[in-house]
């Protein structure tokens, strides 16, 4: 059958909206806008994503590169490896660059503060993409409603596995806002209509999500549903339950994922955006460097994937 989009939350009618344009591409392994005084130094803009070993990711940073060529801006992509140690050695050798801006896709929200704080004070402007820095007024937030996705998806479960039934929880990276956010979606409608008898971090990555619910599934073999903070978590579960029907639900809609749901070893998934958001994350840093509005949060649609 051919997959069906059914259009879940809409939460920006427009991005393509006002933004300026915004090369050189190297890769080193509240309400309201925020308006900037040109931003100074190199001009190149530093992207620090939290890891290229995911294809969300890897989509993510082809968007930006691409509108950074289209519009002959210097982008300077480096890769965490999701390691938050790496990811603010990774900033503090971008700083050193005397990049104009930063745009940080953190591996953990809490521990990339404190050298996104650096940065800020250095006079760099800064720009997360899909997760938030916590605790510092960066310039720009562009992200999907995680916590609307992940409830949107759950409810979608819940159709599937009915009220009260036995589920898993695959979690993402513990500390990233969108672990909080998704796992936060999840519990609103799982707390009060389903039974959440297992969760643990398989930390978004397929091979760590097969091996924990191997786990969860020699304790408890009669689960029903699995919701999963990520498709590649989603797809590792998948592999571990085999010729089960138990009901597995992911998020990103990554190309594995849509076709585990056309061949039904999925129901369903939450898709974002991500080369839109790597694209405007880089159109918000010129704006920024030309010292242009910029609004202070940028939202993506989100949209529930099924067969």
């Amino acid at each position: 059958m051919k997959i069906r989009k059914i259009t879940g939350i809409i939460l920006a009618s427009v991005l393509a909206f006002s933004l300026a344009g915004c090369g050189a591409v190297s890769i080193d392994g509240e309400e309201g806008g925020s308006t900037a005084a040109s931003s100074e130094g190199s001009g190149a803009i530093g992207f620090s994503v939290s890891t290229l070993n995911n294809p969300f990711f890897v989509t993510l940073s082809e968007g930006a590169e691409a509108k950074a060529e289209e519009e002959g801006v210097e982008l300077i992509v480096v890769d965490a490896g999701d390691d938050a140690a790496k990811q603010t050695s990774d900033i503090e050798d971008l700083i050193s660059r005397n990049i104009s801006v930063l745009i940080v896709n953190p591996v953990d929200s809490d521990a990339v503060a404190p050298i996104v704080q650096d940065a800020v004070s250095q006079g760099i402007k800064v720009v997360s993409v899909d997760r938030v820095v916590n605790g510092v007024d960066v310039d720009c937030a562009i992200a999907s409603d995680n916590v609307a996705g992940a409830q949107m998806a759950t409810e979608y479960l819940v159709s599937l596995v009915g009220e009260g039934a036995k589920v898993a929880e695959l979690e993402g990276v513990n500390g990233a806002s969108a672990t909080i956010d998704r796992g936060e979606g999840f519990h609103l409608v799982a707390d009060e209509q389903l039974d959440v008898v297992a969760k643990q971090t398989a930390n978004f990555n397929r091979s760590e999500g097969m091996t924990v619910m191997e786990n969860i599934l020699q304790a408890n073999p009669d689960i029903k549903g699995v919701f999963a903070h990520n498709d590649e978590m989603a797809l590792g579960a998948v592999e571990a339950i085999g010729s089960s029907d138990i009901v597995v639900v992911g998020f990103d809609a990554t190309d594995d994922a849509l076709a585990a749901i056309e061949e039904g070893r999925m129901a369903a998934t939450v898709a974002q955006k991500p080369d839109l958001m790597g694209e405007t994350a880089v159109e918000t840093a010129v704006s920024l460097i030309n010292g242009e509005t910029v609004e202070k949060t940028i939202p993506v649609e989100v949209e529930l994937v099924t067969k």
